[in-house]
């Protein structure tokens, strides 16, 4: 038999060579009240043991993506229920355009600056650039307007239709959303969580105002309840948005709504829809998928009539 082997070890028992052996007595509460206490308040404190609903730690982790998800998917929905909001019309547009006076301010700063350093191309480029953007302030006069044509006759019942949605970001959302608070509407906003910080403009309605991390389940609410999509001028997001929509409707994964591009001469020189057509790559009926409007009004009127014409 080994030394190392204790008397009464059943056979085949060795004990590490080596390594003391520390056995602890049976604790007994009563024992050691310091360490007894001690490790109490570590197993309260641990986050084991917290409630997986409280665990942010948990929540966060690659695993849970799923439950964010779904979290996402239900809490904009519990509320837009709450405040029995049946239908929304979105209004997409660039976060570039806004009010004439900040326009201005954009222009006179660049304009300064591409002074200070002649020989600046980039600056000089800046200038001809917020030049652009001063003539396109149109546009987020005329969002502000459709806003609050839209919003003043559909939130007098208990049921609230045609609710304005926007991205709660500046720009054309903002002009958006600032229209429904003119006239003491409400409006929603689906803001995202971007790398670059995306603050909501001041004029969404609080209780409306939701934050978002994943790009899908934000488009799932743009077009859940939408009635309507107005796209105002924009960048890169509008055309996503843009296209998004129209796909959706021409494979019928959306229900029919009248999709409206706002500013005729601006969209017939972002993209040439005809040519799709001309070149085979979509059908001449794909073109009827959607329309022009130039005036707030124009555009109104364009969803009304779609309304009269799908009553269902």
């Amino acid at each position: 038999m080994s030394s190392n082997q204790p008397k009464d070890a059943p056979s085949g028992f060795e004990e590490p060579v080596g390594k003391a052996c520390h056995i602890l007595p049976d604790t007994v509460l009563g024992d050691d009240v310091a360490l007894v206490a001690e490790n109490m308040e570590r197993i309260l404190g641990s986050p084991s043991y917290a409630l997986a609903q409280n665990d942010p730690d948990l929540l966060a982790r690659e695993e849970m993506r799923g439950v964010r998800m779904l979290l996402e998917l239900g809490k904009p929905e519990i509320a837009l229920q709450a405040d029995n909001i049946k239908s929304t019309v979105i209004v997409f547009g660039g976060t570039q355009i806004v009010e004439r006076t900040a326009a201005e301010r954009r222009l006179s700063e660049a304009r300064r600056a591409a002074r200070a350093a002649p020989d600046d191309q980039r600056l000089a480029r800046e200038v001809e650039r917020t030049e652009h953007l001063l003539a396109m302030c149109r546009y987020y006069d005329d969002a502000r307007k459709f806003a609050r044509i839209v919003s003043i006759d559909n939130q007098c019942e208990d049921e609230r239709d045609y609710v304005v949605i926007t991205g709660g970001g500046p720009g054309i959302m903002e002009a958006a959303n600032r229209g429904a608070f003119d006239v003491g509407c409400k409006s929603i906003g689906l803001n995202i969580k971007l790398p670059a910080e995306q603050q909501p403009n001041p004029f969404i309605t609080p209780e409306l105002c939701f934050q978002f991390k994943y790009f899908a389940l934000r488009k799932f609410h743009f077009i859940l309840r939408a009635a309507a999509v107005v796209l105002f001028p924009g960048g890169f997001g509008t055309l996503d948005e843009m296209f998004e929509t129209l796909t959706l409707r021409q494979t019928h994964r959306m229900q029919p709504v009248p999709i409206i591009l706002y500013g005729r001469d601006y969209w017939s020189k972002v993209i040439d829809f005809k040519f799709l057509a001309d070149a085979g790559v979509i059908s001449d009926r794909h073109l009827e998928l959607f329309s022009y409007a130039e005036t707030p009004e124009d555009a109104w009127q364009q969803i009304l009539d779609f309304r009269h014409r799908s009553p269902g």
